[in-house]
């Protein structure tokens, strides 16, 4: 049987709701984590796995995965916690925090992707909800010859985003002047590809992402990599509230952001996040979207002008 659930949450393969390394578990899971302490003959009273170990776990080895692997991890740290103890006397629980997992799993299987996918215009981060909770989305643009003023989308998006990205891209090039878009640029074919392409996507939630990534593109203006986005957004600009919130800030707190765009009207959402993740990241809430690319672009580059020749 599996153990009662305090117990679970000692040994660190399970979690009160909302906290911050919590596991969304499937019919099943929690007997199938427990499995793990039990096969390798310990005792929640002697060993303890932080929240912070879990989530590093997640983001670092395991992923959109899904409980299987979270389990398989834990156990591959269980074993090595099991010949710990078999050949080192210790009183009380032996616990892992985040600095032991490296020496317990090994290198990383992913890496945190931010800083390197927006170091370039055109790639914003937008956050969405996954059948495992929630994850970082980046949403990419280029601009490419072809059909002058077509737009091509890629990444087995849905309806919902299909129509996100048409009204993304209406609303860029209505307001080129007013937001500094390169004219010839915007007036290409415009390329919106969502990455993991084997994996359907869809909701009413990334058009504040899309554009962004667009804006950013057309501007020469890189996404800041410390900031995550959600949100629709209407044509005339106005920022729409969205669902899952929660889910949404944690994985953006996963994933190293410290910086989340909500919509203004999701403000009330904020109290139900832990208080820990609301004491270490910013929220931004626009009601706009030139609110969210104040925020979330990078500064313009002055460009210095050549100083005239006096010819006498």
């Amino acid at each position: 049987a599996a153990p009662p659930r305090p117990r679970l949450w000692r040994a660190g393969v399970g979690g009160p709701e909302g906290s911050p390394g919590q596991v969304k578990v499937a019919p099943g899971g929690p007997h199938r984590l427990a499995r793990q302490v039990e096969r390798n003959g310990l005792d929640a009273t002697e060993v303890e796995m932080t929240d912070a170990a879990i989530d590093l776990i997640i983001s670092d080895y395991t992923r959109e995965a899904g409980v299987r692997n979270l389990e398989r991890e834990i156990g591959k740290v269980l074993r090595k916690v099991t010949t710990k103890l078999d050949t080192k006397k210790s009183e009380g629980p032996l616990k892992v925090d985040t600095a032991d997992i490296k020496d317990y799993l090994g290198r990383p299987k992913f890496q945190n992707e931010v800083a390197e996918r927006t170091s370039v215009p055109g790639v914003a981060t937008g956050l969405a909800v996954t059948g495992t909770g929630g994850d970082v989305l980046f949403i990419e643009a280029s601009a490419i010859d072809g059909e002058a003023g077509a737009l091509t989308l890629t990444g087995q998006l849905g309806d919902v985003m299909k129509e996100s990205a048409q009204i993304a891209l209406s609303y860029v090039r209505s307001r080129r002047d007013l937001l500094g878009v390169d004219k010839e640029l915007s007036d290409k074919r415009i390329h919106v590809h969502v990455p993991a392409g084997a994996i359907p996507k869809d909701g009413p939630s990334a058009g504040v992402t899309m554009v962004t990534a667009i804006t950013s593109l057309l501007t020469g203006r890189p996404v800041r990599n410390t900031v995550g986005m959600t949100g629709e957004v209407t044509l005339q600009g106005k920022v729409l509230p969205i669902g899952g919130v929660k889910q949404k800030v944690l994985a953006a707190h996963r994933a190293g952001l410290k910086e989340v765009i909500l919509p203004k009207r999701n403000e009330a959402d904020l109290d139900d996040l832990p208080e820990s993740v609301r004491q270490e990241m910013v929220f931004h809430l626009a009601s706009d979207v030139k609110e969210v690319l104040e925020i979330a672009l990078e500064p313009r580059i002055a460009v210095a002008e050549e100083p005239l020749s006096v010819v006498s």
